[in-house]
C-alpha cells in the first residue's frame, strides 16, 4: 500500500542520491505529472543511478553516454528518446539545484524519429462501429458515443460525475493530464443516450457518470474492454480501443474545418504542436487518395 500512496519516492540505497532523487520526483509531482509519467521516470533512473555510481558533480557526458550505451542497447529508436527525456530532466533539475555545474547530456544524442500517425477510423469503419452500437446496453452506448464526439481520454470519462455533465448545454467538464479542468462538447445523439442510460439509474448528482457492474466507478480497463469488445462485435480487422475514438474525433472535426486551436482545446494539449500530427493524417490521405485514382 505504501508503495502505491508513495510512487513519487525513491528506493536507491545510496543516501545522497536518494535524496536528491527524491526531491526530484516531488518536483515533479508538484508539478501535477501524470503518475504513469512520474512510476516510469523513476523506474529508468534508479536502474541507472545503481549501475551508475560515479558521485554527480564528477559526472561527465562521457560517463553518462557510456551508461546510456548500455541501457539503450538494442532498444527501438522510441524507446531510447524516452530515456533520454528522462535522464535529461533530472539532469536539468540538478543544474538547476546546483547539483551539477554543467549540463552533460548533448542534443545530437536524440535518435531522428518520425512521430507515429495516430490511428483512427475513417468514415466506413466509423459508420459501422456506431451502427453496431445501437445494440448494446444504454450504458455502453451512451460510453461510446462520449468518447467519439467528446475526444476524452479513457482516464477523462472515469473521473467524471454526473453533477459534471450540462446535458442541455451538451458540455462536460472533465479533469485532464496535470489536474487541469477544461470544458468538453459532445453530440445530440450522445446527449440523448446519456438521459436514456442515467434514467436507467436511482442516481444522485454527486454520483460517477458511468458505473461498471457492481456499482462502482468505471475504471479505465472496463472501458478498455467495452471499446474492444464493440470493435470485434462491428468486425473490425483492426483493434479498436478508447483512444481510437478519440483520434477520430480529432481527424472528423479538423476534416469539418474545425481549427486545431479549437481541437487542441477540446483535446487537452497545452502544445499546439501535439495536434499539428492530425493535419499530417489529412495530407497524407489526400495524397493516398489521388494516388488512387490517378495511378
Amino acid at each position: 500500500m505504501e508503495e502505491i500512496s508513495q510512487y513519487w519516492k525513491s528506493s536507491l540505497k545510496d543516501e545522497s542520491m536518494r535524496t536528491i532523487m527524491n526531491e526530484y520526483l516531488l518536483s515533479l509531482k508538484l508539478e501535477n505529472k501524470a503518475e504513469r509519467t512520474i512510476r516510469n521516470y523513476r523506474w529508468f533512473l534508479e536502474r541507472f543511478f545503481t549501475i551508475c555510481t560515479i558521485p554527480l558533480n564528477l559526472l561527465t557526458s562521457e560517463d553518462v553516454k557510456e551508461y546510456l550505451n548500455h541501457f539503450t542497447y538494442g532498444k527501438k529508436e522510441k524507446t531510447v528518446d524516452v530515456y533520454l527525456s528522462a535522464l535529461s530532466s533530472f539532469l536539468q533539475f540538478c543544474l538547476a539545484e546546483e547539483y551539477i555545474k554543467n549540463i552533460v547530456i548533448k542534443k545530437r544524442w536524440r535518435p531522428k524519429t518520425r512521430q507515429p500517425l495516430p490511428k483512427y477510423l475513417n468514415e466506413k469503419e466509423f459508420a459501422k462501429v456506431k451502427v453496431t452500437a445501437e445494440n448494446v446496453p444504454p450504458r455502453d452506448r451512451a460510453l461510446i458515443l462520449f468518447l467519439f464526439s467528446s475526444g476524452c481520454r479513457s482516464s477523462e470519462v472515469s473521473r467524471l460525475s454526473i453533477q459534471d455533465v450540462n446535458l442541455e448545454n451538451r458540455s462536460a467538464e472533465v479533469t485532464g493530464k496535470g489536474k487541469r479542468i477544461r470544458r468538453v462538447h459532445f453530440s445530440e445523439e450522445c446527449a440523448i443516450a446519456l438521459s436514456d442510460y442515467l434514467q436507467t439509474r436511482t442516481s444522485k448528482g454527486i454520483e460517477p457518470l458511468f458505473l461498471d457492474n457492481s456499482g462502482q466507478r468505471i475504471q479505465t480497463k472496463a472501458i478498455y474492454y467495452i471499446i474492444r469488445k464493440l470493435g470485434k462485435m462491428a468486425g473490425m480487422k483492426k483493434s479498436l480501443y478508447p483512444h481510437c475514438c478519440r483520434h477520430t474525433f480529432a481527424t472528423n472535426t479538423l476534416a469539418r474545418g474545425a481549427t486545431l486551436e479549437f481541437i487542441a482545446d477540446q483535446l487537452g494539449h497545452v502544445n499546439l504542436n501535439t495536434t499539428r500530427i492530425y493535419a499530417r493524417i489529412l495530407t497524407e490521405d489526400m495524397i493516398i487518395a489521388y494516388q488512387n485514382k490517378m495511378g
